[in-house]
């Protein structure tokens, strides 16, 4: 019979887990519900859980906040070896089989994204551990604290084991009973056969619904059959279609179904430089991500996930309309004045640990043409623009119109002067092309489309006459400037210049010599040139668009070699962050991001639409929407 005891080498094994290093980013899995997410390391410990939603305060802390800011395990209790570790097939239920003597644990775990119109909490993650071959023993160390203090909870006991603090309350639940104290870790045998399923759930100003732990494994099994059934209809003609599966899951697991808005990652202040300060919150929606999100949605068939970030984004803009914030709160808010937690350790040392984003002020260009381009996207495959949603279209255009000469932070949200960023000009180009198509279909008037023509044409005058090297035979990053910017390869999918243009083909050329990573990265621009110390690694979500250029400009071998090579550089669940050491292959910054997965996606459909067996350049033509 199963008991819960109290091992001889207890007392070691708690002052081994306090003294736990960091797990490498890339050995941590996702879990999610749609509305927050955890990540777990390859040990078992849920290392990272904001409640109640994805930018809310850390219970389960650990990752950046040390061991004092909590964590949940359910693992080995001695050290074993890591057998596997997967997701079940088309879902996002997380399996890890660790080996301990003569016999084999496995943790099966999941989130429950589909709660709407059911009797359950809002917030439910489930944890089973089971046997095989022999009894295996187990430790549960269920830790919870709260925020920047890290603030024990509030401790009832009844049916289940309820924890809070004011308005957020969670319980856990055992299925056999265990006594679990909050911090104490408690061991267990697990005996083939008799699994253990932990139930926690987590409610915010609403009633705590208690779930039975022995039918809550039901719940997982509908989750995973929902996720099946929203992958099965996705075109089976895409390249590499696992990963490009993996990545959708990942998209839809990062976006907040209550709104529709996408977060950026579910983390805060993972290093882009360990040891350094190149530490960031990424917990809000970017209307640039999320609509390069829509784009990659939309080349799948997945319009419903479109029109929800574009309503999301009516309501989120409304107060600030015509302007475009850069980031937004997944509710439509403004974003959080950035600051310090003081106390916290960072990941591997790395601090300060920040929440809020500075960039939130900034003026950045570019994001108008990435909306605009999304909504292009839509109208483009037969789907008709809402009023309102043209009417904020139409606005976002004409301040576009009005202030494309300005200098800006672009793209890459550099903390300093604003400047003349090459890129950011093609996408206010980008974004009045798009309100110009948009037009052809919606109301216009034709004082509105003259004057978007002339904003147009003037932009792309302007480009090439001070942002193209001619001696290099490439555009560059700011007028003047003899840099270049990884960002400038979406020059073939916009239509400025047909791909088969030398100034095309020269600037992918140049980006892809000069800013070398080492095959198959990219830096997004000449290392050291942010203006803040340290330095950082290459940019995957560029290392994409390259392979998306690549395939666009005629050479679709050479485009699939990146691809493949780019594949390798994945966790072994298949996710990716947004940098990567290109020495050492250590994934940097927050994990899983969503721009990468994103761009991801967006460079196999690059490789579907221009495959092998013909010539990509030849047929492509320069109305072709951006994604």
């Amino acid at each position: 019979m199963r008991r819960a005891y109290e091992a001889e080498r207890g007392e070691e094994i708690a002052a081994a887990a306090r003294r736990r290093e960091p797990s490498p980013i890339a050995d941590y899995g996702l879990l999610g519900d749609t509305r927050t997410a955890a990540l777990v390391s390859a040990d078992g410990a849920v290392d990272w859980l904001c409640a109640p939603t994805f930018d809310g305060e850390p219970v389960f802390g650990a990752l950046v906040g040390g061991a004092e800011a909590g964590t949940f395990v359910a693992g080995p209790a001695v050290p074993a070896q890591l057998v596997s570790r997967r997701y079940r097939r088309h879902s996002a239920t997380l399996e890890t089989v660790w080996s301990s003597g003569e016999g084999r644990l496995i943790l099966t775990e999941a989130m429950v994204a589909e709660v709407a119109g059911q009797l359950l909490p809002t917030t439910v993650l489930i944890r089973r551990l089971t046997a095989e071959g022999s009894p295996t023993a187990a430790v549960i160390n269920f830790d919870p604290r709260l925020g920047e203090k890290h603030r024990r909870p509030r401790i009832r006991r009844g049916r289940d084991l309820v924890c809070a603090w004011g308005p957020l309350a969670m319980s856990l639940s055992c299925s056999p009973e265990l006594e679990l104290d909050p911090g104490r870790q408690s061991f267990l045998t697990v005996l083939p056969g008799q699994p253990v399923t932990l139930v926690l759930a987590m409610a915010y100003g609403e009633p705590l619904i208690h779930l039975d732990p022995e039918s809550a494994w039901d719940l997982v099994e509908a989750d995973e059959a929902r996720w099946r059934d929203w992958t099965d209809d996705i075109d089976d003609g895409i390249p590499f279609r696992e990963a490009v599966l993996r990545s959708l899951l990942t998209l839809r697991l990062l976006t907040y179904s209550p709104s529709g808005a996408p977060v950026a990652a579910p983390t805060t202040s993972l290093p882009e430089d360990p040891g350094g300060i190149r530490n960031w919150d990424y917990r809000y929606a970017w209307p640039r991500d999320a609509s390069i999100g829509v784009g990659a949605f939309l080349g799948v068939g997945k319009s419903a996930e479109a029109r929800k970030f574009l309503g999301w984004l009516l309501h989120a803009s409304r107060l600030q309309r015509p302007r475009l914030p850069a980031l937004l709160t997944l509710a439509g808010g403004h974003v959080p004045t950035e600051r310090t937690l003081h106390g916290w350790p960072g990941y591997a040392g790395s601090t300060p640990v920040r929440t809020g984003n500075g960039a939130a002020e900034q003026h950045q260009l570019d994001g108008y043409g990435w909306v605009l381009d999304a909504a292009w996207v839509l109208v483009h495959g037969g789907h008709r623009l809402y009023s309102e949603t043209w009417r904020a279209m139409r606005g976002f255009a004409d301040l576009v119109a009005l202030r494309w000469q300005e200098p800006d932070a672009g793209i890459w949200e550099l903390r300093a002067d604003a400047a003349q960023h090459v890129h950011s000009k093609m996408m206010g180009w980008l974004a009045l092309d798009r309100a110009l198509r948009i037009g052809q279909t919606h109301h216009l008037s034709s004082r509105r489309r003259q004057q978007w023509q002339k904003a147009r044409d003037n932009i792309a005058a302007e480009m090439r006459a001070k942002g193209f090297d001619p001696a290099r035979n490439t555009y560059t990053r700011t007028y003047g400037s003899a840099d270049l910017d990884a960002a400038l390869l979406v020059l073939p999918v916009i239509g400025l210049e047909g791909t088969t243009s030398p100034r095309v083909q020269g600037t992918v050329d140049a980006v892809m010599e000069e800013l070398s990573a080492g095959y198959p990265f990219l830096y997004r621009y000449p290392p050291g040139r942010d203006g803040l110390p340290g330095t950082e690694g290459a940019f995957l979500p560029c290392s994409f668009w390259l392979v998306q250029a690549v395939a666009r400009t005629g050479r679709p071998t050479e485009a699939t070699g990146l691809f493949t090579a780019l594949l390798d550089k994945a966790t072994k669940l298949g996710l990716y962050s947004e940098e990567i050491d290109p020495a050492t292959g250590v994934l940097l910054g927050n994990f899983p991001q969503a721009l990468t997965h994103a761009s991801l996606v967006q460079a196999a459909l690059a490789l579907r639409d221009f495959p092998l067996d013909r010539e990509g350049a030849a047929n492509h033509q320069p109305d072709e929407p951006l994604a």
